[in-house]
């Protein structure tokens, strides 16, 4: 229900926005949804915070399946690794278009997972539900990682484990219930009243960004099934 709950609120606030100013270059707001069931819209995945050389021995994978319990009549975007640095970032991406140059937006994002970790059960560095913590942000550049002393690092500042970075927030984390054995789908987004500042760059793009920050030294999979955003104008 608190998902659902969470779900109705973004909606209702996408509503009351999209009532502002709509007219031509006076646009202040702009939605982006992307539904994965059918297309991957042209979003893409990566893995950061592992050694050089090691993503056979992490098990990182990232592809667009088939969602589970769904007799194949579904898809999502799959994001999977083993984490064995107590610090393994999975994340997707997507360049977002259209935006006014260098404009100042406020930020609400709305994201569907589908997981099968449970929550009050105990784990090798962190629980497999709490201590995953699902992160989202803006920059107007491609968020990507790059190689720092023979380990991959982010490009940008997503914070370490429990902490929000400069450029990304904590939507909440992966778990679903102490009973889960089965993949359930969650919503974690953020309310109005902790929106994500970010300024597009001079062609009016943003990058958008979501991944999970894990401290559980074990195996993390999850599909994305959708990816709501919502730009502002901030004044």
């Amino acid at each position: 229900m608190k998902g659902l709950t969470g779900l109705l609120s973004f909606i209702a606030i996408c509503f009351a926005i999209s009532a502002c100013e709509l007219n031509n270059d006076n646009i202040r707001v702009f939605s982006f949804s992307y539904n994965f069931s059918t297309s991957d819209w042209g979003w893409d995945g990566d893995f950061a915070d592992y050694p050089q050389g090691d993503s056979i021995f992490y098990e990182l994978k990232f592809k667009y399946d088939t969602l589970p319990r769904t007799n194949g009549n579904r898809f999502a975007l799959l994001t999977s690794g083993r984490n064995h640095s107590d610090d393994l970032f999975m994340f997707v991406r997507k360049k977002i278009e259209g935006l006014k140059p260098n404009t100042t937006y406020r930020v609400l994002f709305n994201i569907r997972i589908s997981s099968n970790a449970p929550t009050g059960n105990f784990g090798i560095g962190g629980a497999p539900g709490e201590s995953v913590l699902v992160k989202a942000g803006a920059v107007n550049y491609k968020p990507e990682k790059v190689l720092v002393e023979n380990y991959y690092r982010m490009n940008i500042d997503i914070g370490s484990h429990s902490q929000a970075g400069d450029d990304v927030l904590i939507l909440g984390n992966i778990g679903v219930s102490p009973t889960t054995t089965q993949f359930t789908e969650v919503f974690r987004n953020n309310s109005s009243a902790n929106s994500f500042l970010v300024t597009s760059n001079s062609q009016g793009e943003v990058w958008i960004i979501t991944g999970t920050d894990s401290s559980y030294k074990g195996e993390t999979t999850l599909y994305y099934t959708t990816v709501d955003v919502l730009f502002n104008q901030a004044e």
